[in-house]
């Protein structure tokens, strides 16, 4: 099978090389001999791909610190399953399916890939592949950021950085939807963007000053740095701060903050393409390339706002 795969560490997304690696033994799948308990063979149909996810430990090592080189990237999937491993039960052979893969695991920069069925949900057949993988990653982290960790309620408020990036933009709609009161971030590029996909107000973080924001009860955080530090003092009390950047350099005076690492959870990718189905959920893809050009894709010359999706298979 053709798959993108990395070996240096320090090359980046520069090193990523197209190759031929051979395609998953689903005979050995399905035998109790060589079970691996709970996997599924997928044909990815299309594949997403986190920008930092080449500075992540698990791209290069496995569970015991062993390299684990050449690796294939990407752990974001739509596709169709074609084989089950033994004992595996709750999907079938021929669906339509899509979540997210293991992190030390080979990924999804690849025409087959092994998965955890745990970690996949049913794709609804009027759903294309190129935005369900767009929304794997991106949804579940919105999700989990706001529901799970930042326990976002009705009438409360919420600053969203990013507003217009492919996580913000799912935070930004997912707690409108939940009657939240939204304000989003960004460059001054982005402000009709961000208020498209539901920001009730927008902060240009270049001109505008971050601390007449005011209080709000929770800070959904996808940078970091200075802007993560000045933002908890947004924080009101009891309220929380929320980042995916990492363990947070200060935290709210009279509130919370946490970091936190996205899990696939079948639950919620299936409340995801159910609004994504009905038109409430809109993805941000900001390019769509083949396998082919998938190198060049995650090399772009000029600045690409969205999500890049490489399609695999028609």
């Amino acid at each position: 099978m053709k798959a993108i795969v990395v070996t240096d560490r320090a090359a980046g997304t520069a090193g990523m090389k197209l190759v031929e690696r051979p395609d998953p033994d689903t005979a050995g799948l399905a035998s109790l001999e060589g079970a691996n308990y709970g996997d599924v063979v997928v044909a990815v149909h299309a594949s997403g791909f986190t920008g930092d996810e080449l500075e992540w430990p698990s791209t290069w090592i496995d569970r015991l610190g062993r390299d684990r080189t050449p690796s294939i990237p990407g752990h974001e999937v739509a596709g169709v399953v074609t084989a089950l491993s033994y004992g595996t039960a709750g999907l079938s052979v021929g669906q339509r399916v899509f979540g997210l893969t293991d992190w030390t695991r080979d990924g999804t920069l690849a025409e087959f890939v092994v998965v955890e069925a745990r970690n996949l949900a049913p794709l609804p057949g009027d759903v294309d592949f190129t935005v369900g993988a767009g929304v794997a990653m991106t949804g579940l982290t919105a999700w989990q950021g706001l529901f799970e960790h930042g326990h976002l309620g009705v009438g409360q408020s919420v600053l969203v950085h990013g507003a217009a990036g492919a996580v913000g933009s799912m935070a930004t709609q997912l707690a409108r939807e939940a009657g939240a009161y939204v304000i989003g971030t960004g460059r001054a590029a982005h402000r009709q963007l961000a208020l498209d996909f539901g920001a009730q107000e927008f902060v240009d973080l270049e001109n505008d000053a971050l601390e007449d924001v005011g209080g709000v009860d929770l800070v959904f955080d996808v940078f970091g740095g200075a802007i993560g530090k000045r933002s908890a003092g947004l924080v009101r009390a009891e309220g929380m701060l929320v980042t995916v950047a990492g363990p947070p350099e200060a935290r709210p005076a009279n509130g919370r903050a946490i970091d936190f690492v996205v899990v696939s959870d079948r639950a919620q990718l299936s409340e995801i393409a159910r609004r994504v189905k009905d038109g409430q959920l809109r993805t941000n893809i900001g390019q769509v390339a083949t396998l082919d050009d998938a190198v060049a894709a995650f090399n772009p010359t000029e600045r690409v706002n969205g999500k890049t999706i490489i399609r695999v298979r028609r």
